[in-house]
Parts: structure tokens; C-alpha cells; sequence
């Protein structure tokens, strides 16, 4: 790997369950670390399923002044707040996936480009662009049953933030992707990226990352897909990977 200090140019954050403790807090531990990379050039990037609105005061009480991927992708904001890219999902899968939660009484949240609407549905839904559906399944077999007929459509991309939850972006949308245009704006490559998660919104940066690192905390998968595995979310796990990969 060479002089392994040097190599990490950007530090990719998934949120919850990662840079976030229990209490949606960044740790003064967390927080010490990331101002440290950045000291040291070192680009910190929140790459989120949330969306702009509410991780923009996380970046903003980090001093972070790099770019934002939010919405598991579907859109990426430069260092300025300005959008550069989105990627929206087309209405009529929006309606299917409604129907598919009202049919196995569910409750979901959308994500449109203006608002989050959690258990009810805008009068002008379509006249709306919309970036991402998910569903809240506790009943693991109601859950099984979603994810049979939503993988029958090839316009949407999969994935969770939680054991209980399902998360579709448009096909083809993931952290991954929003990550290698954010390089391509910096002029570096993924291989010199880290990028560190807990749930299966974060496999494709772990995968393509330089260094993919899962949480203590994280899903099982997400730990066979990663390089390294970090304490958890409540053990400053961000803090430690940084240090041990980035600073020390």
C-alpha cells in the first residue's frame, strides 16, 4: 500500500449509525478526528441517505468544506450548497410503491426534491420530482414479501439504512456513484478515498472505496464487504478509523 498516512485523500461518512451516536450526536471524539483530517487537506464528505436540509448543520458545525452526497446519491451538492447533480425516479414507480405499502400496510417515508413526507402523500404528487421511497417493515416476512416484488423492477436500486427498513433510488443510484463524481470534481481517484458505513446503503462506497471500513455496529454484510471493521457508533468508531488509517 505504500506510505499508507499519505494515501487517503477523502474521508467519506455515511450518518446514522456511523458518524451519528444513538442520540443523532457527533462525538467530541468524532469531532476532534475529522477536524484534524481536514488540517491535514484531508477532504471530509457526509455521504447520507438524508437529505440536504437535514445534514446541513452537521456540515456546517464541522466546519466541513467539502462537497455533500445526499439521498443515498440522488443528489450532490458542491462546497458552496450548490447542486450539481440529480437523479430522480420517475412517478409512476413513486405510485407503485405507494400502493405496494397501502396493500401490506406499511408505513414509508418519500423523499422529494423539496420535502420528506412520512405516512401521507402531497395532493400534486405528480407534479413533483422524486428522489427516494422507503418502507418501514418490522414483520420480517411482510418485508420479504416487498423486497420479491420490488426486485421484479430493474428501474431501482435496493438498499437499507436499518434491519426494518427498505430504501429504492433510482437504478443505478448509490453513495458509490455520487463519491466518484465528487473525485472527479477533486481530480482524485476512489482508490484514494476511505469510506466507512453500517448498513447496505453503504456496500457499494465500501466495496469501491480504497479502503472500505464497516462499523462495530454495522449489518453483516456490510462487515463482509468492508476491509477493516471499526468500533461502534457509540465507541467513536469514525474517530478511531481515522486515526489509525489517516493521523497517527
Amino acid at each position: 500500500m505504500g506510505d499508507n498516512k499519505n494515501r487517503f485523500k477523502l474521508i467519506a461518512l455515511d450518518m446514522d449509525g456511523t458518524l451519528l451516536n444513538d442520540h443523532s450526536e457527533v462525538s467530541e471524539g468524532n469531532r476532534k478526528a475529522i477536524a484534524e483530517a481536514q488540517e491535514r487537506g484531508v477532504h471530509v464528505v457526509l455521504s447520507t441517505g438524508r437529505t440536504l436540509t437535514t445534514c446541513r448543520d452537521y456540515a456546517q458545525s464541522l466546519k466541513l468544506s467539502s462537497y455533500l452526497v445526499t439521498v443515498n446519491g440522488s443528489e450532490i451538492w458542491d462546497n458552496n450548497g450548490n447542486l450539481i447533480e440529480r437523479n430522480v425516479i420517475e412517478f409512476d414507480h413513486i405510485q407503485a410503491m405507494l400502493e405496494l405499502s397501502k396493500t401490506h400496510q406499511t408505513k414509508f417515508w418519500a423523499v422529494s426534491t423539496d420535502n420528506v413526507w412520512r405516512d401521507e402523500f402531497p395532493e400534486n404528487c405528480a407534479d413533483l420530482e422524486w428522489l427516494k421511497f422507503g418502507f418501514n417493515v418490522v414483520d420480517d416476512e411482510i418485508r420479504e414479501t416487498i423486497l420479491g416484488e420490488l426486485r421484479k423492477n430493474d428501474a431501482l436500486e435496493i438498499s437499507n439504512s436499518s434491519l426494518t427498513n427498505i430504501e429504492l433510488n433510482a437504478f443505478g443510484i448509490n453513495k458509490a456513484r455520487g463519491l466518484k463524481r465528487v473525485c472527479k470534481e477533486l481530480g482524485i481517484t476512489m482508490d484514494e478515498v476511505i469510506a466507512m458505513g453500517d448498513s447496505l446503503n453503504d456496500i457499494a462506497m465500501i466495496t469501491e472505496a480504497g479502503l472500505g471500513v464497516a462499523m462495530g455496529n454495522a449489518q453483516d454484510m456490510v462487515k463482509e464487504a468492508a476491509d477493516w471493521i471499526t468500533g461502534t457508533n457509540e465507541e467513536d468508531g469514525v474517530a478511531k478509523a481515522i486515526r489509525h488509517w489517516v493521523l497517527d
